[in-house]
């Protein structure tokens, strides 16, 4: 999920919050409104905040996780869906960021983007990783996890 922040990427806005951010993919399938929205959770007593994102759908209301726009933008998105994760724990600095793809080939998309930075990531972000049977470890190269947290070192 976290991209390299040199990166290309797309301007976005977000609110006083900082929970919402939104921006446009712009590709051959032409303007796509993207949304990333961290909504807080608390599991046993841990608050977190998970990282909600995809298209708008504006005839539901609501953000689509699965939908696959094939706008040949995958980096420059996921370049700016890491950015946000930077905005939003600048502005949070003790808040846990947890995300998971909706499918498993998202979960795996994020896990190379993150693999691909870690270098540049680590100085800023503490980052941990999911598996089953093991539960969570700090991330590491080579392992394949279900999940991801994040918090701002």
């Amino acid at each position: 999920m976290f991209s390299e922040v040199n990166q290309s990427k797309y301007e976005f806005q977000t609110n006083d919050s900082f929970l919402d951010f939104e921006f446009e993919s712009d590709g051959p399938k032409g303007r796509i409104k993207k949304v990333v929205r961290y909504s807080p959770r608390n599991v046993e007593g841990t608050t977190y905040f998970n990282l909600g994102f995809g298209d708008w759908n504006e005839a539901e209301g609501r953000i689509d996780d699965v939908s696959t726009s094939n706008n040949q933008d995958t980096q420059k998105v996921l370049a700016t869906v890491a950015t946000t994760v930077l905005e939003f724990t600048a502005a949070y600095p003790d808040m846990l960021v947890y995300a998971e793809g909706s499918t498993p080939a998202r979960t795996r998309l994020y896990q190379m983007g993150i693999s691909a930075n870690l270098a540049q990531i680590e100085p800023i972000l503490e980052i941990y990783a999911f598996k089953k049977g093991i539960g969570w470890e700090p991330f590491q190269i080579g392992t394949n996890y279900e999940a991801f947290m994040a918090r701002r070192k």
